[in-house]
């Protein structure tokens, strides 16, 4: 059995698995098959907004072509520049629309080419002018073409011929007359609409995509709030699915006689890998509470949140207790600060105050944080704060501290 068919302990469940089990959080895991299957976060309604402005941007170059129709020495090679423009990217659009929202590596080096003999044709028609800024037109709007690409290709992807396109038009200025200051105003607004609406169609998307697996994670890992005290999380929930189907298999296979007792020494070390497996994820489960896995198992909470929990204690709270806790601590990360966010939970020791009523005991929960002052925390995590329990804050080395009283169910009386 291969390295790439066995997990780390040798078990046959990387065979069914195989390429498609990828290490990373459970909302990265998701994005990244939904990926595999060609699609793109923000190639549906994102890609119809920058059609259309690629349509703007085009007609922008069109009015500039209409209007200046009749000074133009030679309209042919401006005309099939446009003739050009216009039948690639309508072809692209149908290709798009009839293939699925994906843009394989032909067409988009297509559009590559495309856009050079745009911009060389309307160079060339237009140079004896001695004013590109002031006469082009198809090439101005050659940009559209990276536009449409924006949602289906890599930030890299765009980026790079929206730089190129940019020192291509500085330099054809530069050549083909003498600086100047007049000039420099009308250079800028073609260099901004050739570059820009790339650049900025790069930007919201990426953004976009970034708000959309922020709250895919959040959604994701709030489910952890509703598990017992003690369980697995979600990415061993789903390679315990593939550790009892593996166990199936193998005593499926001894069953009808395809697997001959007494097992070879290799499939017996295959079955004693994978009990040890499965022993494993038991034990994991019988001491890891929903708190350890919603901080292990977010992007967002992984990268800030440093979780002390010595007595799993977090497993005690109940519903409300813990979907207020989890509320506070996700926006004193997500929320926007200019040092970095860190914070230190800490849960525990369990006590018994005087006056609890019987079965009761307190949690303290103490929150330490980095780079949140006290001045920017919103009213939401305060409300989220009280449904935990009593607190109070403070400050502690320039950044907030909030100590808690959580109030409840005394384990040794269930």
């Amino acid at each position: 059995m291969s390295f790439a068919e066995e997990n780390t302990l040798g078990v046959i469940v990387g065979r069914k698995r195989g390429k498609g089990s990828q290490n990373g959080t459970t909302a990265t895991r998701a994005m990244r098959q939904a990926r595999a299957q060609g699609a793109r976060l923000g190639t549906g309604r994102l890609g119809i907004g920058t059609g259309i402005v690629a349509g703007l941007v085009m007609l922008i170059g069109l009015a500039r072509f209409a209007w200046n129709y009749d000074h133009y020495p030679d309209t042919l090679l401006v005309s099939i520049s446009w003739l050009l423009l216009i039948s690639s990217l309508g072809f692209v659009a149908v290709s798009i629309a009839a293939r699925g929202e994906n843009m394989p590596g032909w067409m988009y080096v297509g559009i590559l080419v495309m856009i050079a003999v745009v911009i060389a044709l309307d160079f060339i028609a237009i140079w004896p002018m001695e004013g590109i800024a002031a006469w082009s037109s198809s090439s101005a709007a050659a940009g559209a073409g990276l536009l449409i690409a924006v949602t289906l290709r890599s930030t890299r992807d765009i980026l790079i011929p929206t730089v190129a396109l940019v020192v291509v038009f500085a330099v054809a200025f530069t050549l083909n007359s003498p600086p100047s200051v007049e000039k420099l105003p009308f250079q800028l607004a073609v260099i901004a609409l050739a570059a820009l609406p790339p650049m900025i169609g790069v930007h919201m998307v990426r953004m976009f995509r970034h708000l959309v697996q922020t709250e895919l994670d959040r959604v994701l890992v709030q489910s952890t709030v509703s598990a017992p005290r003690f369980a697995v999380g979600m990415l061993a929930s789903e390679e315990l699915a593939g550790l009892d189907l593996a166990a199936e298999e193998l005593l499926d296979s001894v069953s009808d006689g395809r697997t001959k007792l007494p097992l070879t020494p290799k499939m017996a070390s295959t079955a004693a890998s994978l009990a040890t497996e499965l022993r494993l994820h038991l034990i994991e489960g019988r001491r890891e509470t929903w708190l350890y896995h919603a901080v292990t198992e977010s992007e967002t909470l992984g990268k800030s949140v440093v979780l002390t929990d010595p007595g799993s204690l977090a497993g005690l709270l109940d519903a409300g207790q813990r979907d207020g806790l989890f509320g506070a601590i996700w926006l004193l990360v997500s929320e926007k600060h200019k040092s970095p966010t860190n914070i230190k939970l800490t849960l525990g020791p369990a006590s018994a105050l005087p006056g609890l009523p019987p079965g009761k005991i307190c949690v303290p929960i103490v929150i330490s944080t980095t780079g949140v002052p006290r001045n920017r925390v919103g009213p939401a995590v305060w409300e989220a704060l009280s449904r935990v329990g009593h607190f109070s804050d403070g400050v502690e080395s320039a950044s907030l501290r909030v100590d808690l009283q959580c109030i409840v169910e005394n384990p040794a009386d269930q």
